[in-house]
């Protein structure tokens, strides 16, 4: 194996913030679009929406004081290069970039905000607020679209350059020059995400009451409505601080 294949590109924050963002995302649109929302497992589609969102919050302050490829600054292309990269895949002739690509870089940019969207959304349906139903489903759909392409594009990529740009996410290493790569896979980083996910995963997880199907939040104390709403008058409770707690 060769220097240039050894070389570190991706940290494991963005690494594990991708594959946890993947499968999370994935399981809760399968039980919101397939199994829906008068499912049991509905509430548990709104815990994961809950966790997603505190690992967005964390991506988008890594994407200010994270490593060299997983800042938005190095990926902040304009819609000129954008244009110019799909013109080159459609022609053959697409350049190759050591981190995200224009095309992917613009996906990522979509997915964040609109799962920032989905957050907020999906927090003020649980306090009541149904005229938001609409905009919630409408992010929804629009980020399946996004993963659709973003999945064809890797696979255009693949093809095109002939390099494993999904296993580059898993061991974090492209094949580049030594001098373009990352110093530090940045362990402490790392941790510090797995106990933030960890804490606020069992914090929501251990607070869920399956009767009322609501779940307090950590730190905050909040306590939020997780399932369809039938009965407001009997649940506005369940949008309240529990004082006497």
């Amino acid at each position: 194996m060769s220097e240039a294949t050894k070389t570190l590109i991706w940290d494991m924050p963005t690494r594990l913030f991708h594959w946890l963002l993947a499968g999370g995302f994935l399981i809760a649109a399968f039980i919101a679009l397939v199994l829906g929302d008068d499912s049991r497992l509905f509430p548990y589609h709104a815990i994961i929406g809950l966790i997603i969102g505190l690992m967005v919050l964390m991506r988008l302050i890594w994407g200010l004081v994270g490593s060299r490829y997983a800042r938005f600054s190095s990926f902040a292309f304009d819609s000129n290069e954008v244009v110019a990269y799909v013109k080159g895949i459609l022609r053959g002739e697409s350049r190759h970039y050591i981190g995200h690509n224009p095309a992917g870089a613009w996906a990522i940019f979509a997915m964040l905000f609109l799962l920032v969207g989905l957050t907020i959304t999906g927090l003020l349906l649980s306090f009541g607020n149904e005229l938001v139903k609409d905009i919630h489903e409408l992010f929804a759909n629009v980020m399946v679209l996004v993963v659709a392409l973003h999945i064809l594009g890797v696979i255009v990529h693949v093809v095109r350059h002939r390099e494993n740009i999904v296993a580059s996410m898993v061991h974090g290493k492209k094949a580049v020059d030594a001098e373009a790569g990352i110093q530090s896979p940045h362990f402490i980083a790392t941790i510090v995400f797995c106990a933030v996910c960890v804490s606020w995963s069992y914090g929501l997880f251990s607070n869920y009451d399956a009767t009322s199907q609501t779940t307090k939040l950590p730190i905050v104390g909040l306590t939020v409505q997780l399932g369809e709403i039938e009965d407001h008058g009997k649940t506005d409770k369940h949008y309240r601080d529990h004082d006497d707690d």
